[in-house]
């Protein structure tokens, strides 16, 4: 186990700086995403089918523009660097749009919400794209060192924590008393206006502050010396990339089989164990937000160390191993006899999950680092690009088919108690599903080849063609 030079360390304040960007990454890719469901099915009586339907195409057009914006990241020239424009200006603007994702009337058509779903996608996402591609590439390309990599992704993957909460906490907060209607009940888009509106304010700040505090390491020695990066070398070229398909592949597997099931413990807890009650259901759904960012702080730095002390790919084999186990034990977790198991349900996949993207971002560097041998390029942008537009591709179908397996198991919204048929068939998809993706996922990590020995030589190599970073 290597130890990391002073020289490699990012200082505290960069990486702050660069995890704040979980702010805006989580609340404009996925506060829609779980809200959608609670907003124009629960409150609007939307059917679930044709909201999964348009998530699925959100997030197809999310992976074409991404393509675009990476690629445009990689070959951006400007004093102050490649990345750091795109964030400030995707960043304010995603802020900006964030409330105007729920600006819908009441008592439209399922078409007129389908039809609004998919024109606000069309302006929302590739803001969105213009802040994450840039983003996401410039985590990987702050240390050049095997440990501190891992080092960054466990900070911004800690402060993720905060903005993971607020999202848990996002359907009940859509209920509180003072978005009552003249009924008494709770006015569910109101709260969810508001509350996006909230957020958005704050992930302009965020944005501003990660253009302030960041820099770009291998802008000046290393990027404005090469070539620019043709369009089609996004996708074909980097997917030549032999370690990058095996990470690509187990990176994939994880997300489709999580987001196949990722309505299904929001309708467990709703139906199963609060019986129908949708208040009581958004109240425990926010003391699972807890239990996640309790277990997931924990699982950031068990990952870590088991990665300093073992290599990053036996940490992620760590990580699928104990994620099956924490979905196989759903079965047993959801249970309205004792409601408070499902505080551990929750925990446990957010402690494997905080290993599993801490690892990941890590390794990704790993992987860049491989490719820069073989090219001669810095394409973090078409790394990023890539994996975004193939991993969206395959989790925007796992969410397409999220609405539909819930209509298979018979549940019907109108029914204030659902079928024990239905919730049977619930909970054995939300165990089932995910146990065989992560299997899969497990198998295709076993195989990846860039250990903390290869990574040193090819740091080795590089460093004796080009100097050090």
């Amino acid at each position: 186990m290597s130890t990391t030079a002073p020289a490699d360390r990012v200082p505290m304040p960069q990486k702050v700086g660069y995890g704040l960007g979980a702010f805006v990454d989580l609340w404009g890719h996925w506060l829609y995403q779980s809200l959608a469901f609670h907003v124009f099915n629960v409150f609007l009586g939307m059917a679930p089918g044709l909201i999964s339907t348009a998530l699925m195409i959100k997030i197809f057009i999310d992976a074409a523009s991404d393509a675009v914006f990476g690629w445009l990241s990689d070959n951006t020239r400007t004093r102050h660097g490649r990345r750091r424009p795109f964030i400030l200006v995707g960043g304010v603007l995603a802020g900006i749009g964030l409330p105007l994702m729920f600006a819908v009337g009441r008592g439209w058509t399922d078409t007129q919400y389908f039809i609004f779903m998919l024109a606000s996608t069309l302006v929302y996402v590739p803001v969105m794209s213009c802040f994450n591609m840039p983003w996401t590439s410039l985590g990987t390309e702050m240390t050049p060192d095997y440990h501190e990599r891992t080092s960054v992704m466990q900070v911004k993957n800690a402060i993720q924590k905060v903005p993971e909460l607020t999202m848990f906490v996002a359907a009940q907060f859509t209920t509180l008393s003072i978005f009552n209607d003249a009924n008494g009940k709770p006015d569910i888009l109101l709260g969810a206006q508001v509350y996006c509106s909230i957020l958005g304010a704050v992930m302009v700040g965020m944005s501003v502050a990660i253009f302030l505090l960041v820099r770009e390491r291998y802008y000046e020695s290393v990027v404005v010396r090469q070539a620019k990066v043709p369009l089609r070398d996004t996708l074909y070229r980097t997917l030549q990339n032999k370690p990058f398909r095996s990470l690509l592949g187990m990176m994939l597997a994880y997300g489709i089989a999580t987001a196949m099931v990722g309505l299904l413990g929001y309708y467990t807890t709703l139906y199963y164990v609060c019986g129908g009650d949708v208040a009581l259901g958004t109240r425990w759904n926010s003391a699972m937000g807890l239990a996640g960012m309790a277990f997931g702080f924990a699982g950031i730095p068990f990952f870590g160390m088991l990665a300093r002390r073992y290599g990053k790919r036996l940490g992620l084999m760590a990580v699928l191993a104990l994620a099956v186990c924490a979905f196989i034990g759903d079965w047993w977790l959801y249970d309205p006899r004792y409601p408070w198991l499902q505080l551990l349900a929750c925990g446990f996949v957010a402690f494997t999950g905080a290993g599993f993207w801490t690892l990941y971002g890590s390794t990704l560097a790993d992987v860049i680092d491989h490719d820069e041998l073989e090219t001669g390029q810095r394409r973090e942008g078409s790394f990023a690009a890539c994996q975004s537009w193939i991993s969206k591709v395959g989790i925007g179908l796992g969410n397409g088919a999220s609405g539909w397996i819930l209509q298979f198991t018979g549940f019907d919204a109108k029914l204030p108690v659902q079928s024990e048929e239905a919730i049977t068939l619930i909970r054995l998809l939300l165990s089932g599903i995910p146990a065989l993706g992560l299997l899969i996922a497990l198998v295709l990590i076993a195989r990846f080849p860039i250990d903390e020995a290869g990574a040193g030589r090819t740091r080795g190599l590089l460093e004796a063609r080009r100097g050090a970073v």
